[in-house]
């Protein structure tokens, strides 16, 4: 008879040549994806067909080539012979799909492939076929040397009781509890079923996920990401993909999570940096700041713009034409622009329709004396020089720059575009304290930049992205998200984000009323409270520290019975520094990165307290570094097997929302959180 561990060798035995299989094949994939390339440069077409097929052919094989190393399945589902629809079929699932041919039945399937679905979704209660859903366990690390598949694990689910609570998978939770170094992972080998359900939502649907620290929202928006591009490759691609991630030490943390499921060429930036039309190199006091963020401010800058328009201003208008001249009275030109302002277009596209109608009424007078013209004749007339003065004169072309410097720079400018929106105190607010010769010169804030993207949408509208997902999106102001919506406008949005961690000023108490800024207010509002990164007890502090933020979000719990918490508290401000080096040094004695967090104003001095001791730190941008030093405003979004958090109360003080990062310092933490204090702790 043979023995359960013979029967596990002879599994493994199996599995391990299959994936040499595959990574035959796939060699081979990548190296006819670069034939294919040479072939569809010489394939008899019109230019632009040929074009496509190189641009598709060439894409295809830079995704194959940069593929990062690593196992080539993580799971195989077996089908009962019963099932329907799969009778019999047993299919390894991985990252990517796996065939020698086309039409040859795939050695691996892609995980976001339909039949896939059932790995994540089948249980004892609902089997969806399955027999027997298999899971690999993989050496931390692995490049995809078959040698390191080093275990297993098979759930019969068709033999299990329907009623019973399924057992935890040992390979799960060892893939999640396992050291965090270097960028953020992929999770596609252990994204639990409510996951699952977002990250397939349909295109078309906006979704909003309230995440509670630790429950994955961040690898669900990349995930759904990818699961889009798998499905809707097409329609995707044609308006691009857009990530919006809070700063760029996150999106160096997240970057490699899309590329290791297949998918490059994803635009992945901070809503600054796509907004940006010039560097910033002003500053604003937070009053200033905060009404420039107002969703107010956009009234106030559709108003400036729209004083432009005068009706009146180019009295009659006369266009010669060889002998003739025709002309179009200061009342018809009136009544033109007054009808083209009441469809309230785009301020540019209101500029052309002018155009358009202006020389239509010449046209109709040419025609009633001299009989049609044609095309050329219309455009000549476009082109004008009386047509475009006539123009400039009722409806001018105008830059952003222009509208906002002179808003923010002439008193009276404001108080007439703010009558009424704004007070006298808020228009003295926003103005500039050294208003610049020309906008040419201004030195412009961040909340300017804003404002500058507000106008130009105004001027016209964006084409806008196929499906934007943006994270960390509680911090949004109003007029962000309106920069944001105006990147959707024809595409859906996956939001993501915690209330309870919102730290700008402006932060979002209630996401209905950001999703109407971001222009989804249907968008539906899915919680995800199961953590699987942030051990129980570190979370149990963190929650004792959520009862005092003003927000309404459900409570979190914690699958890691795992973790440590030590609040280590020491007698005077004297003996903190050595105190901060112990816990260091302390941590770097045990598996996994390191992460000292402190209010931004503490950071530089224990930089050196570290470095008189001898501990070498890196910055948060720099990944894979055995310890960094992270200030508190620039720790959202990352993650520490060990976390050292200095002086709560500094973090707490240091800002109007001062609580809120301190929930977010606390649940950085992966497997143990140390806080050292020499004053009192907030909580």
């Amino acid at each position: 008879m043979t023995s359960p561990e013979t029967a596990l060798q002879h599994a493994l035995d199996q599995e391990r040549r299959h994936h040499d299989r595959c990574r035959t094949v796939l060699d081979a994939m990548v190296r006819g994806a670069g034939e294919q390339v040479v072939a569809g440069e010489d394939v008899s077409a019109s230019g632009a067909d040929a074009e496509v097929l190189g641009r598709r052919l060439r894409t295809q094989a830079k995704e194959l080539r940069e593929l990062p190393e690593g196992p080539l399945f993580f799971g195989r589902l077996d089908f009962s012979p019963d099932d329907t629809r799969h009778p019999g079929q047993r299919y390894h699932i991985g990252r990517l799909r796996i065939t020698e041919h086309p039409a040859a039945p795939p050695l691996v399937v892609d995980w976001r492939a339909p039949v896939s679905r059932a790995y994540y979704q089948a249980s004892a209660r609902d089997p969806q076929g399955v027999a027997v859903r298999r899971r690999f366990g993989w050496a931390p690390g692995s490049r995809g040397d078959s040698a390191d598949l080093t275990g297993l694990e098979d759930e019969h689910l068709q033999r299990e009781e329907a009623g019973r609570a399924p057992a935890a998978s040992a390979l799960v939770i060892r893939e999640i509890e396992r050291p965090r170094t270097g960028p953020m992972r992929d999770i596609a080998a252990t994204i639990q079923p409510e996951q699952d359900d977002l990250v397939r939502a349909a295109l078309a649907d906006s979704v909003c996920v309230q995440g509670a620290p630790g429950t994955g929202k961040t690898a669900v928006g990349l995930h759904r990401a990818a699961y889009l591009l798998y499905t809707h490759p097409q329609r995707i691609r044609r308006g691009g993909l857009l990530i919006l991630g809070p700063n760029r030490a996150f999106l160096s943390y997240i970057s490699e999570v899309l590329p290791a499921l297949g998918e490059s060429g994803v635009r992945q930036t901070t809503l600054l940096e796509e907004i940006g039309r010039h560097p910033v190199t002003g500053t604003d006091d937070p009053r200033a700041a905060g009404i420039k963020h107002d969703v107010r401010m956009a009234e106030v800058l559709r108003r400036a713009l729209y004083a432009r328009v005068r009706a009146d201003a180019a009295g009659s208008l006369a266009v010669p034409d060889g002998a003739c001249r025709w002309r179009v009275t200061e009342e018809e030109i009136a009544a033109i622009v007054a009808g083209t302002l009441a469809e309230e277009p785009p301020y540019g596209t209101g500029r052309e329709r002018v155009r358009t109608r202006i020389v239509r009424g010449l046209r109709e007078r040419a025609e009633q004396r001299s009989g049609p013209r044609g095309q050329a004749w219309v455009r000549r007339m476009e082109r004008s020089r009386p047509v475009t003065a006539c123009l400039d004169a009722v409806w001018p072309r105008v830059r952003p720059e222009e509208v906002v410097a002179g808003l923010l720079t002439d008193p009276e400018v404001l108080a007439r575009a703010a009558d009424g929106v704004l007070d006298g105190e808020e228009q003295k607010a926003v103005l500039w304290a050294s208003p610049p010769r020309s906008w040419r010169s201004a030195r412009w804030s961040e909340a300017d930049l804003v404002l500058l993207d507000e106008v130009a949408g105004l001027l016209d509208h964006p084409a806008g992205y196929g499906h934007v997902v943006v994270d960390e999106a509680q911090d949004l102001s109003p007029m962000e998200c309106r920069a944001v919506a105006r990147r959707s406008a024809f595409g859906s949005l996956t939001v993501l984000g915690d209330l309870a961690q919102g730290t700008t000023p402006w932060a979002a108490r209630s996401w209905p009323t950001l999703l109407h800024h971001l222009g989804k207010p249907d968008a539906a509002v899915i919680p995800l409270t199961t953590g699987f990164r942030v051990p129980r007890a570190v979370l149990a502090l963190a929650n004792r520290l959520l009862r005092r933020l003003d927000v309404d979000v459900p409570v979190p719990r914690s699958l890691r019975g795992d973790g440590e918490l030590s609040i280590r508290q020491v007698a005077s401000p004297g003996e903190l520094p050595d105190a901060v080096v112990t816990a260091v040094r302390e941590a770097l004695g045990r598996e996994g990165s390191v992460g000292v967090i402190a209010a931004d104003a503490d950071v530089a001095g224990i930089r050196g307290v570290l470095a008189g001791a001898g501990v070498p730190v890196a910055g948060p941008e720099e990944l894979g570094a055995p310890v960094s030093l992270v200030p508190a405003s620039a720790a959202k979004g990352l993650e520490y097997d060990h976390v050292v958090a200095v002086e709560p109360a500094a973090i707490a003080e240091a800002e109007e929302r001062g609580l809120h990062r301190l929930y977010v310092v606390l649940t950085r933490a992966v497997s143990r959180l140390e806080v050292v204090a020499a004053r009192p702790l907030p909580f």
